[in-house]
């Protein structure tokens, strides 16, 4: 845990728009930096449960194909790279 006088010295680096949480990207405190990580890694945990490992896995495939110029769906239909997107559906639960 940070002194409160490192917090504030984090706070001021916050306000003036530097990133001092990992994934705390855009927070204007340090507070609100904390806040965005946690609900991101929250975000993502939350769509892996939503579609499985191996959807998440496969559309992470997909997405680092991607590039500037064209989307992954694009470049792995250019390549002949197999995509599965009947992965990425979501779970019915029943």
């Amino acid at each position: 845990m940070a002194s409160q006088q490192e917090r504030d010295e984090l706070d001021r680096r916050a306000r003036e728009g530097e990133t001092v949480v990992p994934g705390g990207t855009g927070g204007k405190s340090v507070e609100a930096q904390e806040n965005l990580a946690g609900g991101r890694s929250r975000g993502g945990q939350a769509r892996r449960d939503q579609i499985g490992r191996e959807g998440y896995q496969e559309m992470g495939r997909k997405g680092g194909l991607s590039t500037v110029e064209k989307s992954g769906g694009e470049r792995a239909a250019e390549e002949g790279i197999p995509i599965n997107e009947d992965k990425f559906a979501t779970k019915q639960r029943g």
